[in-house]
């Protein structure tokens, strides 16, 4: 057996020690980084492994934009119908268990000028700044995915294109394309970072990155591998060879381990838990059941103000809302109470209004919310329930399911 006696081990071209043993026995070592990123929370993707669906499992997407799994989004543009069914399937490579899987609902067999179905998720500006873009020492940026198709659209080639947005609001593009089969398999692509034009550091869309699925002829080009204002003036851009997913309902295709990071290395996939990528999936969406008390009245129409809904961690910007009948619970809306009984509420309402709180100015994250609620007069399961204070006064509130939305 042979002991080696060194004090230090250094690469001869570094100016270094990467190693050193110390007397006592143990050993230091210096670790930089991860392919010139960090080592943790490296992915700016939330949910790129489509586990937080708080919308539901399955979707009837048939609307220019619709929101899927968390933070993943079905858009159409240019005029196509993209009618289309997203499900949050169990096949998935080793490693993962759930993917995004879409087909399309009906046949465009051809695709006319500037059409494009896609796939997108969205990042914020100021969560885009260690890419250092629009300085002289931007950083390289590499995105990683794995993906499938069925067996109609296998050998299909599509495009994966990046989108920012600098301060004025203008789009840099890069796109490249890829070819699926029916076995996963992982993509890797890294981009020059943007030395001329900076990604807004705002609450604000700072990047989009987007999996094009059809792309109509004028928005087909080459691959372009270096940020630009546009690629040849598109506003989307598929690269030449591109498949049109949308030539047979049959189509499949299967999404999983989105990741973007800094540097020029695609790391493994970064597995967060459970209850931290909720938290990050809750800035932008929340859905829950919330006990409140609001100001219940009769002149009328039934009106239920002022009810209060607590956050689960601040949302991103102004919320949209809406007060879901649970299905879960006889499709009821909300219900108020006494200390001895309760009314349900069934009836849809005439009017919901979320007003949006937050602590200081427009741009500050939104901490909660008021619900203002409005029902006919003439709904049979609206009245006061007994033993209590009375019209125009306070009751306690439960409302069974809100969906709260923040989104870029």
């Amino acid at each position: 057996m042979s002991t080696l006696r060194v004090d230090a081990i250094r690469h001869n071209s570094a100016t270094s020690d990467a190693i050193t043993t110390h007397s006592d026995g143990t050993v230091s070592a210096k670790i930089i980084d991860v392919g010139g990123g960090q080592l943790s929370h490296r992915n700016k993707i939330i949910n790129g492994a489509m586990m937080i669906s708080q919308r539901g499992t399955s979707f009837d997407i048939n609307t220019s934009s619709d929101y899927t799994m968390d933070r993943f989004q079905v858009v159409e543009s240019g005029g196509i119908t993209f009618d289309s069914t997203v499900t949050q399937d169990s096949s998935a490579p080793d490693g993962f268990r759930k993917s995004l899987k879409i087909s399309p609902d009906t046949v465009e067999t051809s695709m006319s000028d500037s059409e494009n179905a896609m796939i997108q998720t969205k990042l914020e500006g100021q969560d885009c700044q260690d890419f250092a873009f629009g300085t002289s020492s931007a950083k390289k940026v590499t995105i990683s995915f794995y993906a499938k198709s069925g067996s109609q659209n296998n050998n299909h080639q599509y495009t994966l294109q990046i989108r920012k947005y600098d301060d004025s609001g203008n789009r840099n593009m890069v796109n490249r394309a890829f070819t699926v089969t029916t076995s996963w398999q992982r993509y890797t692509m890294t981009f020059d970072g943007d030395t001329a034009e900076n990604i807004v550091n705002t609450h604000a869309l700072g990047m989009q990155i987007v999996w094009h699925l059809a792309t109509g002829p004028s928005d087909i080009h080459g691959a372009s591998t270096t940020f630009g204002r546009t690629v040849n003036n598109s506003l989307y851009s598929g690269v030449t060879g591109q498949s049109n997913f949308l030539d047979n309902t049959n189509n499949e295709f299967y999404l999983t381990g989105c990741q973007i990071e800094v540097g020029d290395t695609a790391t493994s996939f970064e597995h967060l838990s459970v209850s931290e990528n909720k938290r990050k999936c809750y800035r932008y969406c929340q859905r829950g059941r919330h006990i409140s008390s609001c100001l219940v009245g009769t002149p009328g129409t039934y009106y239920f103000s002022r009810g209060y809904i607590n956050l689960f961690t601040p949302m991103r910007a102004t919320i949209t809302g809406t007060l879901k009948a649970a299905t879960w619970n006889s499709n009821r809306y909300f219900k108020y109470m006494t200390w001895s009984s309760e009314t349900n509420v069934t009836a849809a309402p005439a009017s919901v209004t979320f007003s949006s709180l937050n602590i200081s100015d427009a741009s500050s994250d939104i901490v909660g919310l008021q619900l203002h609620i409005s029902i006919s007069s003439g709904s049979s399961n609206s009245a006061l329930p007994a033993n209590g204070p009375g019209s125009n006064n306070v009751y306690p509130t439960e409302y069974f399911d809100v969906l709260l939305e923040a989104e870029l």
